[in-house]
């Protein structure tokens, strides 16, 4: 019953959080006026608070939170790892060493800016650890991989670190960025990072049965006429474009690539070919609702939904990780 229900829920959940998104903040604005701002366009207040800001901000949550769901699923799937997320290969500190220096040198200001720096920062982070982990025998293993995603992002972490604590205008600068945030992003932010997002998809989505494969073992997977390497580096550089957009447009955004596919595999059978995209809508319903809840608990302010959707990974970290018995 509940695996029936899966599909519906999770688009019932999308839409309700792309209407409170559009309706809920410091600034309350009635269902119908949303309706009308979107169909009819008008010049009122309710009007522009819809459309010049809580758009662009739902359409940022929605897909960045799909990108992040699809890539901690398949993540998890390429590096065998069940704790696996979207930042096991450094993408989530590739992309904040690229702010960083876009920001040091006065190449960028403003987010607007950021994002593509941010973006070739991640992507560039992704190549160098599929690159060390290739190396030797045995190729990119899903052991191999997550080492060099760890050593990396600890190496690049100390660079960004020595940069930020030198200057202040620096770190001024990075800090509301760093947080993970889905307000002050303009209306061309998805347009950028639309491409990356449909290639990354289609790599992922194609590389499917290969996962399923893959859960059984490499030598498994090569019986079933698969090609290991092939799979295993296209979904990974599928997961990297996807992450590496999601965190350009939103800021590093914790747990969601971790928690979702859990969720997914939960709620549905018959492999990645359904739990991709419904990590997909639970990801994009996660970070919407969480962005909402951030509005809501520190009016008229607000918790930004990095923040928010921190405190609901780790109590699921730390169940996954009670239920495998790496802790007492």
């Amino acid at each position: 019953m509940i695996r029936r229900l899966a599909w519906p829920a999770a688009v019932l959940a999308v839409a309700c959080a792309g209407v409170l998104s559009l309706a809920v903040g410091t600034r309350a604005v009635p269902l119908s006026a949303v309706v009308d701002a979107l169909l009819h366009g008008g010049g009122s207040p309710d009007a522009l608070v819809v459309r010049s800001l809580r758009v662009p901000r739902t359409e940022i949550g929605l897909t960045a939170g799909a990108a992040l769901g699809v890539a901690g699923a398949a993540l998890q799937a390429v590096t065998r790892n069940p704790l696996a997320d979207p930042g096991i290969l450094g993408l989530s500190q590739g992309a904040a060493a690229g702010v960083v220096v876009a920001i040091a040198l006065g190449l960028a200001n403003g987010f607007s800016g950021y994002v593509w720096y941010a973006f070739a920062g991640a992507v560039l982070a992704a190549c160098l650890v599929y690159g060390i982990a290739a190396r030797g025998r045995g190729g990119a293993s899903p052991v191999k991989l997550a080492l060099a995603g760890t050593a990396l992002s600890a190496m690049t972490a100390g660079g960004t670190t020595v940069v930020l604590t030198s200057s202040s205008a620096t770190l001024d600068q990075f800090r509301f960025w760093q947080v993970g945030a889905l307000s002050g992003r303009d209306a061309g932010t998805v347009v950028r990072i639309l491409p990356f997002l449909v290639v990354g998809a289609v790599l992922v989505l194609g590389c499917a049965r290969g996962l399923d494969a893959l859960a059984l073992g490499d030598e498994t997977a090569r019986a079933l006429g698969h090609r290991v390497s092939w799979v295993r580096g296209a979904a990974a550089l599928g997961a990297a474009l996807l992450t590496a957009a999601a965190v350009a447009a939103a800021g590093p955004i914790a747990f969601v690539g971790l928690a979702v596919p859990h969720l997914a595999r939960r709620l549905v059978s018959g492999g990645h070919r359904a739990v991709l995209p419904l990590s997909a809508l639970l990801g994009a319903a996660l970070l919407v609702g969480a962005d909402v809840v951030g509005r809501v608990v520190r009016a008229p302010g607000e918790v930004p939904a990095g923040v928010m959707t921190a405190l609901v990974g780790v109590p699921v970290l730390v169940v996954l990780v009670r239920r495998r018995g790496a802790v007492s």
